[in-house]
């Protein structure tokens, strides 16, 4: 039933005002439901102010892959200030422990502080009421205290790191790898040999069967991970 058609003209006034406010309760909740789904629709409840943009599209298309199984690995090569932190790094990982409140996430990127900001504003989100109308019964675990490594009431856990840090005993359904080199040592033929061996040897074979790797970064050598991932 299309709400919007009815003619409530010849309603008392009071059912009137009733009517309408039913009318906007409904058409948030179905918003509410498409973000369950798509991407997208989740980062306009939550974000009121994004401007959408044509590659906002093309990366949130991919992300609604990632979360259903249909893509397992995705680089986003973009220049500084496109969004592409704020969509892989913590809106993504907060929409899919939202669906997925058993998953394990590790994020990664060129300092141990930075990864620690992403694992903060996630937690925050899904700590938030925007969250709960979206995902209701997915919450943080009543110990999840540290910003860079907590818990879902689901079981689902987030480990923060930075490039180069120690994963023993971590396991990842996604890998998110946000810009793994700083622009100062962009250039560093040493810098980038480490950062793919890290790679290699650590996140990677942390991956559970079926798990995801979303490397995202800012190309600035043609030696980069980026590079080096995809020969």
């Amino acid at each position: 039933m299309n709400l919007n058609k009815i003619d409530i003209s010849k309603l008392p006034v009071d059912v009137r005002k009733t009517f309408k406010q039913l009318q906007v309760l409904h058409a948030e909740k179905k918003i509410q439901n498409k973000a369950k789904s798509d991407f997208l629709s989740f980062v306009k409840c939550v974000w009121p102010e994004f401007i959408e943009g044509s590659h906002h599209r093309h990366i949130a298309e991919k992300f609604n892959k990632l979360a259903t199984g249909e893509l397992k690995r995705l680089i986003i090569n973009m220049p500084p200030r496109h969004t592409k932190s704020e969509f892989a790094s913590y809106l993504f990982p907060s929409w899919l422990m939202g669906r997925k409140p058993t998953s394990k996430i590790i994020q990664a990127t060129h300092t141990s502080e930075l990864a620690v900001g992403f694992g903060r504003k996630v937690k925050n989100l899904i700590d938030s009421e925007e969250f709960a109308d979206i995902f209701p019964g997915v919450s943080l675990a009543s110990d999840a205290k540290a910003s860079g490594r907590w818990s879902t009431n689901k079981g689902g856990e987030y480990y923060a790191v930075g490039v180069g840090g120690a994963l023993a005993g971590r396991g990842a359904d996604l890998l998110i790898i946000d810009d793994p080199v700083s622009e100062q040592d962009a250039m560093s033929p040493t810098t980038l040999d480490n950062i793919y061996e890290w790679y290699t040897s650590g996140p990677r074979q942390r991956l559970q069967p079926g798990g995801s790797i979303i490397i995202v970064m800012t190309r600035w050598s043609v030696r980069d991970l980026t590079a080096k991932v995809l020969k």
